[in-house]
């Protein structure tokens, strides 16, 4: 299904799960990820959630076209889907990009939070974060998303992953290459990264219950910037989840569906 944004693009999103409960959940993706990237974690909510999926603009089924968008016009995306589904407060769930999203979300919009999960999420960049953005804008300039593809999984999967994948490197690869066609769309979402400074200071205006979960060996996000996260937000709470990497809706699924289950219930 789409919603027609303020500035009338199409953003797809999906309904699932029990409306009837009256209790809704709205995950939000990480930077190269689609609406697909949730789907062996959502059999665990549905039966007692609505939840909401959906692809930012210039992400999977969302419309590729337009100028580059800010966090706060995502967030203002999400908003007016949420007014358009008439729903009136939901628990944000978003991944690295995807975290940044629910950070503004609940900034800007925070009487339609209830809580708030931020998975491997920061607030500030540092050097060596600086140089990971760079070789993969580089890699996506020379070889499109499949070179930036092959740059980015060392950094966004753990080594214990490699040896043991749940979905093998070569079909996940193939998987990934089908959803990231348009470069030039993908570069304009990682230019709101470039452009977004530390967050950290309005970060501490949050007063709604939030969560930080974060891989240990989470090689693009070293753990001390989710840290300052949680050192920014009064009252969070913050869980480290051992022996995995960035992507914990690939990476460590039964364990960040308890984490995070146990956190909204």
């Amino acid at each position: 299904m789409y919603h027609t944004t303020s500035d009338n693009l199409k953003l797809y999103y999906e309904v699932h799960g029990n409306a009837a409960s009256g209790r809704h959940l709205i995950f939000l993706n990480g930077l190269s990820q689609s609406t697909v990237a949730w789907q062996l974690m959502l059999p665990a909510f549905v039966n007692d959630y609505q939840v909401i999926l959906c692809d930012f603009i210039f992400q999977g089924q969302s419309d590729a076209k337009g100028d580059s968008r800010g966090f706060d016009q995502h967030a203002a995306d999400i908003s007016a889907l949420i007014h358009f589904l008439h729903i009136d407060k939901i628990s944000v769930i978003g991944i690295s990009y995807g975290s940044l999203v629910a950070q503004h979300f609940a900034l800007n919009y925070p009487n339609r939070v209830d809580k708030l999960v931020l998975l491997s999420t920061f607030a500030h960049k540092t050097p060596i974060f600086e140089a990971i953005a760079l070789a993969w804008q580089r890699a996506l300039e020379t070889g499109g998303y499949p070179l930036m593809l092959d740059v980015m999984l060392p950094s966004v999967l753990s080594e214990t992953y490699f040896e043991r994948p749940l979905i093998p490197i070569d079909i996940l690869k193939a998987a990934r290459k089908n959803i990231n066609t348009d470069a030039t769309a993908l570069q304009k979402l990682m230019q709101a990264t470039a452009n977004r400074g530390d967050y950290r200071e309005k970060l501490k205006a949050i007063r709604k219950p939030t969560l930080i979960v974060h891989g240990e060996h989470d090689a693009l996000l070293p753990i001390h910037l989710a840290k300052a996260v949680h050192e920014a937000i009064p009252g969070s709470a913050f869980e480290v989840i051992q022996g995995v990497g960035h992507t914990l809706n690939l990476e460590a699924i039964p364990q960040t569906i308890k984490t995070i289950k146990q956190f909204i219930q």
